[in-house]
């Protein structure tokens, strides 16, 4: 029988052939969860040795995840700001910069009302949430997939009564005004799907296609936000495109627009006030 380690490390280098970034780290969590286990555990129990009964539910996952399969839909689980959310194909994976981008929010001041437009698995709108007690905290999809898994997570961090799910294209469903507007929109350009990481391609489509050049969604939801917005506008963007989305923020009266980078020194976020 192989223990611990020698799973480890026989499946970090099947990992590292079949292209899966962070090898070691994913056969860890794969086996860890495999286990019942935290992944911390594992290192107290290198020598264990394992039978083919604990192998057998590893061989499964070790397959899927060696194909492409996001290891947080493996697990079931993603991390994100602290707290584990549920998280499966019905949503976007939770990404480093989406976390940043909460980040910088809760940076800038409590909110009274807030809008979270393309919630997909609700993370951002339950993270502000969660900080902001006294906060209205409204979030929309169009996805009844991700609104379902949105209100899961939201019942799992006990959130349910603090933040409201509505089905709706962008603003057409919302009334009222808001102090933050928050989005992560789908903004890759078609043509680059293809090209993209296999696991980033297994995200529901409609939260990654913006259209021929990534800016479709941005060209409807900029002018509906305008009429709901009376503060801030915080917004998560490709890499290249804080230039022509500051040309139509600004079209659009929006003010005070300036983007800034992400950990990778990209420009990810472009803030704005309107009203």
């Amino acid at each position: 029988m192989k223990t611990v380690l020698e799973v480890i490390q026989a499946t970090t280098a099947y990992f590292q052939k079949s292209g899966v970034e962070n090898a070691r780290l994913n056969i860890e969590h794969l086996l860890a969860h495999a286990l019942g286990k935290k992944r911390m555990d594992l290192y107290m129990e290198f020598d264990r040795p394992l039978n083919e009964k604990d192998l057998d539910p590893l061989r499964v996952l070790v397959k899927r995840r060696a194909a492409g399969e996001p290891l947080q839909h493996l697990l079931g689980t993603a991390e994100f700001h602290g707290r584990t959310f549920l998280c499966d194909p019905r949503g976007l994976v939770p990404r480093p910069e989406t976390e940043q981008l909460c980040e910088l929010v809760l940076a800038g001041g409590t909110a009274t009302r807030a809008l979270d437009v393309g919630t997909g698995s609700g993370v951002i709108a339950l993270t502000l949430a969660a900080a902001w007690p006294e906060a209205q905290v409204e979030a929309v999809d169009l996805s009844p997939d991700a609104l379902t898994l949105a209100r899961e997570n939201a019942a799992r961090l006990d959130l349910s009564a603090r933040v409201r799910f509505l089905a709706s294209d962008l603003l057409a469903g919302v009334s009222g005004d808001f102090d933050l507007i928050v989005a992560n929109l789908p903004y890759i350009a078609r043509g680059e799907i293809p090209t993209l990481a296999r696991e980033v391609q297994r995200d529901p489509l409609s939260a990654l296609d913006g259209g021929p050049d990534g800016l479709d969604v941005f060209r409807r939801f900029v002018p509906q936000a305008a009429q709901h917005l009376r503060g801030k506008l915080a917004l998560e963007i490709g890499r290249d495109q804080a230039g022509a989305l500051t040309e139509l923020l600004a079209a659009h009266n929006f003010q005070d627009i300036r983007s800034q980078t992400d950990y990778q020194g990209n420009d990810r976020f472009l803030f704005a006030n309107y009203g």
